[in-house]
């Protein structure tokens, strides 16, 4: 009588190993496709308000020029420079400072989105402009495609040109990862950012 090697714990092995890698897929394939279908759908839906991304003031001086050419829509700037130097870059734009509202709670680029966008959908916004510098866009895109797709918000990109070299790969992945953690827990990881351990 011959036997046949036991193959079934081998087997068995296998099974376990690839149902975690195909579990992740699976959710890597869904959140893909979620997040391409709000992309098309907010496509090509009217922006209802600007959204800046502080941290430079030429952002601040482009947003004004741009807010002219949108003057129905309202103006977050979110962590940007001082109260009054903000108010002086509008003001001398010609902006009315009825539409600007200075939100400092984001403490960075994570941050500038999970403070604004439950404002947003409780005001009924879902779509935006998205405004910051060039090299700063790559990270903002995949922030505010898992932040403000988690809400149903869309956003269409709009960059302020900058002389500065693009941003390293490893901090839109950083970044990219505590935003999908925000949107599984809540929490932005925001409190290991060197800048908190002063206030």
């Amino acid at each position: 009588m011959v036997r046949l090697p036991d193959t079934s714990r081998r087997s068995q092995k296998n099974v376990h190993f690839l149902r975690p890698r195909r579990c992740f897929l699976l959710v890597v394939i869904t959140l893909g496709l979620w997040m391409g279908y709000n992309h098309i759908y907010h496509h090509f839906q009217a922006p209802q308000a600007l959204l800046v991304l502080g941290g430079w003031l030429d952002r601040e001086h482009f947003s004004a020029k741009f807010a002219l050419q949108h003057p129905q829509l309202p103006i977050w700037v979110s962590g940007g420079s001082n109260r009054e130097y903000s108010e002086w870059v509008f003001t001398e734009a010609g902006v009315d400072l009825g539409r600007v509202h200075l939100d400092y709670r984001a403490v960075d680029t994570v941050t500038n989105f999970t403070t604004l966008v439950d404002t947003f959908q409780s005001l009924g916004i879902s779509n935006i402009y998205l405004i910051t510098s060039d090299e700063h866009m790559p990270r903002a895109l995949v922030i505010a495609t898992i932040v403000l797709g988690s809400r149903g918000i869309g956003f269409k990109p709009v960059i302020s040109p900058s002389n500065r070299p693009p941003e390293p790969i490893d901090k839109i992945v950083r970044d990219g990862l505590r935003a999908l953690m925000w949107m599984a827990t809540g929490y932005t990881g925001a409190d290991f950012n060197p800048r908190l351990k002063s206030i």
